[in-house]
């Protein structure tokens, strides 16, 4: 964190026998604020005075929380022809956010021009430091030792990198990847694009979901899920890719058939918007994601899958050193209800009843199923028929003038948050959202429909009159 940088910063300045004062203001974190930190570096101790940078004194702002960084209340000590800002831009949620799953960040290029206006907005550096060790390391822990060799190589540390990487070794923690996050921080910092290369996701289309659900699934599926992907040829290929991972993952969670229904579904919404709006697919694509997140809905048979998948297990165990085992903390809602109020801790001996549990998913929804009694369970089922529902509401008025509206509608699922009780309120909320946006849609058909008729009859009045 913040003041870890500024002791690895502190020590390297003490291996030169440089002179030193630091504040570490960590209090307002502790109530969902920022954590600051000063450094002040001298070549004498006479040079000192005061542990905290004084206003408009700042030469380098390092920034590691964009948000943090742009709250006015941090500016005081920045001045225009001074200070020269390095910027981690990666956006993190705040606490609040979390919280409230409505509240959005500030806008990207209003958040960096409150620091250009504080600052030499002309040597300033920007940068997506946290997409970029994600994409190096695998691990975000190394965003802020990347944003620090960015400062480093623009030239905004007076000290050797020597230094630096030698006070990373004494903090002892991950040390060649925070020495390799910094060196690749100066990297980007003289040839971004050679990072970036490395970093650069590649852009997996139609065909490579498809390969890579094949090699998933089952053999004798694959006819099956093929026939499914042949139906899609109509609909553009953005939509073919995301279908092609959605199928398969709904034949994993249940059956061919329950996939079907799906893309049944789909292929029926995509012929009403290419009649209605013809070249848009908005709707479509909200729909593929909508419907397959409530057909999909997280069940127990659903977590014993997905604790399952080889994938997970093997970028789990990749995590630690000559790990010995998985275990699982679970607290299902069948435990709950018989008032065990804390998660219980199971070996890998329970693999074999995740592999028996994840089997028994043929009677999911049936009256055999032991789970099917969970309001929060049946509650789950009667969305999906909810939503399809909602979507044909919205399709039956669908024109130009409420196509923004009807996908407002086919977006509504992506607001359900949490399980049980949480999702049983957030579902209430969705739900009368839904209503609110059907009854727009409704009226600016009508209204629209109004319109025209009344166009109509005034060009049958002026033709009259010319006759």
């Amino acid at each position: 964190g913040v003041v870890t940088v500024n002791a690895i910063l502190g020590y390297a300045a003490l291996i030169e026998g440089k002179e030193i004062l630091n504040l570490d203001q960590t209090g307002l974190a502790q109530k969902g604020g920022a954590v600051l930190a000063s450094l002040i570096l001298a070549k004498e101790k006479s040079a000192l005075a005061a542990n905290k940078v004084g206003m408009g004194k700042a030469d380098l702002y390092l920034v590691l929380d964009l948000l943090g960084g742009a709250n006015p209340v941090n500016l005081d000590r920045l001045h225009p022809d001074r200070t020269i800002a390095v910027v981690n831009t990666t956006l993190v949620p705040t606490g609040e956010m979390i919280r409230n799953v409505d509240l959005s960040f500030p806008d990207l290029t209003f958040l960096k021009g409150t620091i250009n206006r504080f600052t030499r907005a002309g040597r300033n550096v920007f940068v997506d430091a946290g997409t970029l060790a994600e994409g190096l390391f695998a691990d975000h822990m190394m965003t802020n030792i990347f944003t620090l060799g960015v400062a480093y190589q623009a030239g905004l540390i007076p000290l050797a990198a020597g230094s630096i990487e030698a006070a990373l070794r004494l903090n002892g923690v991950q040390v060649e990847e925070n020495i390799q996050a910094f060196r690749y921080g100066r990297l980007y910092a003289h040839t971004p694009a050679r990072v970036e290369a490395l970093v650069k996701p590649s852009l997996r289309g139609f065909a490579e979901e498809r390969a890579e659900a094949l090699a998933r699934l089952p053999q004798k599926v694959h006819p099956a899920y093929e026939a499914l992907l042949d139906r899609t040829r109509p609909l553009d290929q953005e939509a073919r890719r995301m279908l092609a991972i959605r199928i398969a993952e709904l034949i994993e969670y249940q059956d061919v058939r329950y996939a079907e229904q799906y893309v049944d579904f789909i292929l029926r919404v995509a012929d009403q918007e290419s009649e209605a709006i013809p070249g848009r697919h908005d709707l479509t694509h909200a729909v593929i994601c909508s419907l397959y997140k409530l057909m999909a809905y997280k069940d127990e048979y659903e977590v014993a899958r997905l604790y399952l998948k080889k994938d997970w297990r093997e970028r789990l165990l990749g995590m630690f050193d000559e790990p010995r085992w998985v275990i699982y903390h679970l607290h299902p809602p069948i435990l709950r209800t018989m008032g065990l109020k804390r998660k219980i801790a199971l070996g890998p001996w329970f693999n074999v009843f995740l592999r028996l549990l994840y089997w028994m998913r043929r009677l999911r929804g049936t009256r055999l199923d032991p789970f099917g009694s969970l309001v929060v369970r049946q509650e789950e089922r009667r969305l999906i028929p909810w939503y399809r529902e909602a979507v044909e509401a919205a399709l039956a008025s669908l024109d130009p003038t409420t196509y923004d509206l009807a996908v407002e509608v086919a977006k509504a699922p992506d607001r359900i948050r949490g399980y049980e009780s949480i999702k049983t309120a957030s579902v209430m909320g969705v739900k009368a959202q839904v209503a609110t946006a059907l009854d727009r849609l409704r009226e600016a058909r009508v209204g629209a429909t109004r319109e025209e008729a009344e166009r109509q009859a005034i060009k049958g009045y002026e033709r009259g009159e010319r006759r």
